[in-house]
């Protein structure tokens, strides 16, 4: 059987695949079973954030492959506090928890923030408001409060104590505080997932108003629109807020799997011996690979994502077919008069791969992607969304 066939056979069917399988890459890059060469423009859904085989990064990772591929957290290893070091020193955060992915860095901060609300407030204060829109991953607690009804359907009973809040209302959000007892505010600076639409500042500012005057802690949960995404290190710092817990993973990694739950002034020791933990979680290997993205995530490449950034916005805004373009860096949604179904079809026969955010074609570059292949890539998603073509 071939990889089609043997996938159909024993993986489980979660997954409605493009009919390409991927063999080879490199930079942005993609070569298929066929032969045939694609612009990447979604890059793993914003991991692979210098592009694929990017050579500093698969050094570190060999470099300690050779030394050691894990231990276990009953031990130190240096890739894991090393890493640590660097994210609290770029974004001013006092502790970092690793893990695996975003749900798992979602898990985290959800407890963190319940245990700090119960041993000040007491245990009845559990309740933590999220957004509709928003997408926060795929285990029961991180579905439950992911704030959209598609995802709650097929798997009650989902974990209590979630409520939700229209994004971007400002009125709705007091009320709620009013109403419940209320341990935490949870939000994406971008949702991604929801349609690639950034938060209102007025009502990013209510939400840090709030939080100032209640005790409310608020969690960034920065799993695709972090780690230089947006043109800036945390997609928080487009706004004038500072979080109480930070998470991220996707683009962290560069490709491997990590999950980061950063901790702030209030947070920082509400976790003690034994209260969370995991096998993998800051594999030293995976360490090595972030440890050498995040220190590449300076000044110069965060203009590089603002710089390509614009190029974009002003090529496709009022093109043909296009009825808006939204986003922050190079986390863009697109909204076309076809159907995003059909843009993207005819953008991977012309080799580009794009992907889909509900009725957008979504765009997640590498974050070093040439202009070249970038003014290339656009023209092709020009040419596949004008309906009159």
């Amino acid at each position: 059987m071939n990889t089609f066939e043997l996938d159909s056979t024993y993986v489980a069917d979660t997954y409605a695949r493009f009919p390409v399988e991927i063999v080879s890459g490199k930079g942005s890059v993609v070569v298929d079973s066929e032969g045939k060469e694609y612009i990447d423009m979604a890059t793993g859904i914003a991991v692979n954030t210098f592009g694929l085989c990017d050579d500093k990064w698969v050094d570190a990772i060999e470099k300690q492959l050779k030394a050691f591929q894990h231990t276990s957290n009953l031990y130190y290893s240096s890739p894991c506090a090393r890493l640590a070091q660097l994210m609290c020193e770029k974004t001013g955060m006092k502790k970092v928890f690793f893990s695996n992915s975003g749900a798992e860095a979602n898990e985290c901060a959800i407890k963190t923030a319940r245990k700090y609300a119960a041993d000040k407030h007491g245990e009845d204060h559990y309740n933590i408001i999220t957004l509709t829109g928003s997408f926060h991953g795929r285990t029961v607690t991180t579905l439950a409060a992911t704030g959209q009804d598609v995802f709650h359907t097929k798997f009650k009973p989902l974990t209590e104590g979630f409520i939700y809040c229209e994004t971007n209302n400002c009125e709705q959000l007091i009320k709620l505080a009013d109403e419940n007892k209320v341990a935490a505010i949870m939000l994406e600076p971008l949702q991604g997932e929801g349609g690639v639409n950034p938060l209102n500042k007025d009502f990013v500012d209510t939400i840090a108003k709030l939080a100032a005057e209640r005790d409310i802690i608020i969690i960034a949960d920065e799993v695709q629109c972090g780690n230089g995404r947006t043109g800036k290190l945390y997609g928080y710092m487009n706004f004038d807020i500072v979080p109480d817990i930070i998470s991220t993973a996707k683009g962290l990694g560069g490709g491997l799997p990590i999950g980061a739950t950063m901790f702030g002034e209030k947070t920082c020791s509400v976790l003690g011996k034994s209260d969370h933990g995991s096998t993998f979680g800051g594999n030293p290997v995976v360490c090595a690979g972030a440890l050498n993205i995040f220190e590449r995530l300076d000044d110069k490449c965060l203009e590089g994502v603002l710089e390509r950034s614009r190029y974009i916005f002003e090529a496709l805004t009022g093109a043909p077919g296009i009825k808006s373009v939204t986003g922050l860096g190079l986390m863009i949604g697109v909204e076309t008069e076809r159907d995003a179904g059909e843009v993207i079809a005819d953008c991977m026969k012309n080799g580009v791969m794009p992907i889909r955010a509900k009725h957008k074609v979504r765009l997640l570059p590498a974050l070093n992607i040439p202009m070249e292949q970038l003014e290339t890539a656009v023209e092709v998603i020009k040419e596949a969304a004008n309906s009159n073509r």
